[in-house]
């Protein structure tokens, strides 16, 4: 797998997103507590747009009239018809069994570590073939 710069750290707002395009596929990213996480932007139910979507919490109910809110901002809702999905897994928890999100893995890296070698330049063979005179004034 190869990696690519696809955004800076600042560039997306804490609980935000940014779609990117890599090899010509469409990919969402989302910040989430310091953390990044990207998806495929197309929802495997009907094709809407993850980007677009609303992050979201889990709610969980062990009894009827009973609620537990958990995990604010890791749950995503597609913008269409608002099927969930786990943004670290890509599960999906309205067909968990047959849905999932494709996730991609995401690193932070220091830009001088991005910039360091080896690089190989291309080499031209160079000549000199007089003396030169010179004059310091």
């Amino acid at each position: 797998m190869s990696r690519h710069i696809v955004a800076t750290v600042g560039e997306i707002p804490e609980n935000g997103s940014k779609l990117v395009e890599v090899k010509g596929r469409q990919i969402a990213l989302f910040h989430v507590k310091g953390e990044y996480f990207a998806l495929t932007d197309r929802c495997p139910h009907e094709g809407g747009s993850l980007c677009a979507g609303r992050l979201t919490g889990l709610v969980r109910s062990r009894e009827p009239g009973t609620y537990e809110y958990s995990r604010p901002h890791e749950m995503l809702q597609c913008s269409w018809h608002g099927w969930e999905f786990d943004i670290r897994t890509g599960q999906s928890y309205c067909d968990p069994d047959s849905i999932r999100a494709r996730t991609y893995q995401v690193t932070v890296a220091p830009g001088e570590a991005l910039a360091k070698g080896p690089f190989v330049a291309e080499i031209f063979p160079v000549s000199v073939e007089n003396d030169y005179i010179l004059v310091e004034v």
